[in-house]
């Protein structure tokens, strides 16, 4: 990952349920664990865990941030936050009411400033944090007559925030426009496919690629752009040619996001599981965690070797047993809290691949028709066997047999 001044690397973003709230012993060794290895950490001012922080004009309600915030700092995180969603009365609702219903709405323009105005309330509430993403995935910024994004009220939006952010604080580092990298499926006839970008995954879909490029001519300014995205395609949830191999738009996109931008190119989010399709069985409830996390080291491997600057894994917590993908078991249990293994993965790869990591070159040599992706610099290598069954490879020379879907480390002599 390319290092910058305003580069927190890998780290991940809280949603509903976090480690602030559960079993005593279980948010005791949940918090235990990330202050081991204290990572970025992301969290948004409204939904995802937070309260409506200002229900009426000038009325504030910080208590659920402010436990977020006091988890972020106490686990030595670095913290970021998203400046996402707006109050109702921004967006036509009644003051001193919240629908949550309408998380996703954004504010009217006529609140644009209000909503400029907050958060500056907020960024000088937590002097400490200098990271800011300005609202997600725009949200509520479709216009569904014109069949594409309301790119220029987003910036409005965002030049505002902009604006108030580094009035506040000149220091503070502001970036935009989050917006989702679509893709269709390779030569689809699909109007809105860009001819910009593609590859075996797919192409991007135009809509998506003029948001960045009217954001990036129209924006105030910008310390870093971010987008999110995944490795399958937004109809159908396909992986082309394979889960394995579609995640190499994520490298793609990095790179075509940089050359227009000039900007280091933050992910908000990243996803490799298609979901399953009508409540039916499979998708991100269907893989084995051993297969999720192959797959997800394989993505880190081509954001970091593309030189992404940032990238923030969407923690999917849960309050029960069985949570797929989540960082630790639910502290909602009594015997929760505790490292899963997307954690480990994660906390791993930002040790090894921080941020500025010179990448070397490496030998893999494996079996016909089998497949193991690897990465490495001076000192560690990681390698992932992209099989559902046992593979027999020779990485820098040494033999391994690896498990079926096996994630493993190795240290450089």
């Amino acid at each position: 990952m390319e290092r910058h001044d305003g580069a927190p690397g890998w780290g991940f973003t809280h949603t509903q349920y976090s480690a602030d709230h559960g079993e005593r012993d279980a948010t005791r060794r949940a918090g235990a664990l990330l202050s081991a290895r204290p990572l970025p950490q992301n969290q948004h001012i409204m939904g995802w865990g937070a309260e409506n922080p200002e229900p009426a004009p000038g009325r504030y309600d910080f208590e659920a941030l402010d436990e977020r915030v006091a988890l972020m700092r106490a686990t030595g995180a670095t913290p970021v936050l998203t400046l996402c969603a707006a109050p109702d009365w921004m967006k036509g609702g009644r003051p001193g009411r919240t629908d949550w219903s309408r998380l996703e709405t954004a504010p009217d323009p006529r609140h644009y400033a209000d909503f400029a105005r907050l958060a500056g309330v907020i960024a000088q509430r937590y002097p400490d944090i200098r990271h800011f993403l300005v609202w997600n995935e725009l949200k509520g910024f479709y216009d569904e007559d014109r069949r594409r994004w309301d790119y220029e009220g987003y910036t409005r939006l965002y030049n505002l925030v902009h604006a108030e952010l580094k009035r506040r604080n000149p220091r503070n580092l502001v970036g935009g426009p989050y917006v989702v990298v679509d893709h269709d499926p390779p030569a689809e006839d699909a109007a809105d496919r860009s001819r910009e970008l593609r590859g075996p995954w797919g192409e991007l879909d135009q809509r998506s690629a003029d948001v960045i490029r009217y954001w990036n001519a129209h924006k105030a300014g910008a310390d870093f752009v971010v987008v999110d995205g995944s490795s399958y395609t937004r109809e159908g949830h396909r992986a082309i040619p394979d889960e394995f191999a579609a995640t190499e738009k994520f490298a793609d996109v990095t790179r075509w996001v940089r050359s227009v931008t000039g900007l280091p190119v933050w992910w908000a989010e990243w996803y490799v599981e298609p979901p399953a399709e009508d409540d039916r069985p499979g998708g991100r409830d269907g893989w084995g965690e051993g297969h999720r996390t192959a797959v997800q080291a394989t993505a880190m491997m081509r954001l970091a070797e593309s030189g992404a600057s940032a990238a923030f894994y969407w923690n999917p917590q849960r309050t029960g047993k069985a949570c797929p993908g989540c960082l630790w078991r639910s502290t909602h249990l009594r015997d929760g809290g505790g490292e899963l293994p997307m954690a480990g993965l994660l906390s791993r790869f930002a040790r090894e691949f921080p941020p500025g990591t010179a990448f070397r070159p490496v030998a893999v040599t494996c079996g016909s028709g089998d497949r193991v992706e690897a990465l490495a610099d001076e000192a560690a290598v990681l390698v992932v066997n992209t099989e559902c069954r046992p593979v027999a490879a020779r990485v820098d020379g040494q033999a391994l047999s690896l498990a079926p879907y096996e994630v493993r480390w190795l240290t450089r002599p």
